[in-house]
């Protein structure tokens, strides 16, 4: 089904310069698409300016646990949507979008079979195939990788297969996970869990599952959980990174409290030529907050916020010349 949409500019200032702008709102075109993966269907959404001829489509691949297409989570209170907004920003510049919900997640919540069998690499294989779909698709010049928060991770093992122009690290992490995960559980545990942590931490790091843990870490160390686990640890950001051939962009917030702007930098340096946006003030949710963390709490759950405006600029010219 599509459906039409008109939004003014509603980030015209950061839009000016080398994007084109239009004094009138531009005509929006929504269509819902479907992924068939074997016996699992996978459900998105394609957003593209009604009047641009053959324009370049962005993956945009959510981040981690149940986030759906529009970067909301199950898990949090209320929306921020984060990615619809990042998809409308888009489009306003000419680039169209496919966002979609990952395998257990909202519409396609029915694909996820359970949760011991899910590895990381199914997500990547998913993120491939959406790649493969649109790139397939005569509609547009060419398909681009836009991977937010864990997303990114998913994205670069995607674009490494070769149907991508040009790649996006969002907010994305420059480290494997186990250690993004030790260094944000560093001074949060109470004195009698952190040896175990540790243990349990590089049993995963090994590859070996671990039958014994304490309740208090069951919800990040559950048997269930284990094997993804393991899958996602094998995965080094910026060793990945450094084997594609595509144009690259690093985009980081300077108030992000989930990825510091140390993962962005490593990640420019493990690939040379890359292009590294810091974008001053924007938080995880591409919104502008300072680190307060009482403002950073509220922006998770609060539509309303545009995003940062110095985000979509820079973001939208890196594409445009990529392709």
């Amino acid at each position: 089904m599509q459906r039409r949409h008109c939004l003014g500019l509603l980030a015209a200032p950061a839009l000016l310069g080398a994007i084109a702008t239009r004094a009138a709102p531009i005509e929006l075109l929504e269509q819902d698409l479907t992924l068939e993966r074997g016996a699992q269907r996978l459900h998105g959404s394609l957003l593209r300016p009604a009047q641009a001829h053959k324009p370049l489509v962005a993956l945009i691949i959510a981040g981690s646990g149940p986030t759906d297409r529009d970067g909301n989570s199950a898990g949090l209170p209320g929306r921020n949507d984060s990615l619809k907004l990042l998809a409308q920003g888009l489009a306003q510049a000419g680039i169209a979008s496919l966002r979609y919900d990952k395998r257990g997640v909202g519409a396609s919540a029915a694909a996820m079979t359970t949760e011991a069998e899910l590895r990381f690499e199914h997500y990547a294989d998913d993120a491939t195939a959406w790649v493969e779909l649109l790139a397939r698709d005569t509609r547009f010049s060419g398909v681009a990788i836009i991977g937010h928060s864990e997303g990114a991770t998913l994205g670069l093992l995607a674009a490494q297969r070769g149907k991508a122009k040009a790649y996006v690290s969002l907010a994305g992490p420059g480290r494997p996970a186990a250690e993004a995960l030790r260094a944000q559980l560093e001074g949060k545990l109470p004195s009698a869990l952190i040896e175990r942590n540790e243990q349990i931490l590089q049993a995963l790091q090994r590859g070996d599952t671990v039958a014994d843990v304490p309740p208090p870490l069951a919800a990040l160390y559950r048997p269930s959980v284990q094997p993804y686990l393991i899958s996602w640890f094998r995965v080094d950001p910026a060793r990945e990174i450094a084997r594609l051939t595509i144009p690259v962009a690093v985009v980081q917030g300077t108030t992000d409290i989930q990825v510091a702007v140390d993962d962005a930098k490593r990640l420019a340096a493990a690939r040379p030529g890359s292009a590294l946006h810091l974008i001053e003030g924007m938080n995880h949710v591409l919104k502008a907050v300072p680190a307060d963390p009482s403002r950073q709490r509220a922006s998770y759950s609060d539509p309303s916020m545009p995003l940062a405006p110095e985000l979509l600029k820079p973001l939208a010219l890196f594409l445009t010349d990529a392709v």
